[in-house]
């Protein structure tokens, strides 16, 4: 995917980005892409931290994927630190097409570049294709994952 490029996303890209995450069963029930006034709020969060790297994948000036990877410095495991992978998205026309693997290829790599020890990610259970695509990656589905709703 010579002309793809995986960069630091802007706000200008807020609206692919919302739009990728309203676009599936999950996401539909709670992204609101038509006003983007608590994303553009939650982006500026993520812009000024320097442990978030909100990237979109882009081909030919167009938002085709994105994804969220969080650094988390940690006591456990002799200290190390892991990064999080987050909002793993990939454009309706693109997918099928390995974006996705390359995207998490892209996290694990900037993972390790960043000098962490370990690479997690959660996905919601009723996303068995999911499951199976991160497996393939080499993701071992090692713990269960709890969610408390505030």
């Amino acid at each position: 995917m010579s002309d793809l490029e995986i960069r630091r996303a802007t706000e200008a890209d807020l609206p692919a980005i919302v739009a990728m995450l309203a676009d599936d069963a999950l996401g539909a029930t709670r992204e609101s892409p038509d006003d983007l006034t608590p994303y553009r709020t939650a982006f500026a969060a993520l812009d000024s931290d320097p442990n978030q790297h909100l990237v979109v994948a882009d081909r030919g000036s167009r938002v085709v994927g994105t994804l969220q990877l969080t650094v988390v410095p940690g006591l456990s495991r002799r200290g190390a630190t892991r990064t999080i992978i987050e909002a793993v998205r990939v454009h309706a026309d693109e997918r099928g097409a390995g974006l996705g693997t390359e995207l998490i290829e892209w996290a694990v790599a900037e993972s390790e570049r960043l000098g962490c020890q370990l690479v997690q990610l959660t996905s919601d259970a009723t996303r068995v294709d999911a499951h199976r695509f991160y497996e393939r990656l080499g993701f071992d589905a090692s713990h269960l994952g709890f969610k408390r709703q505030l």
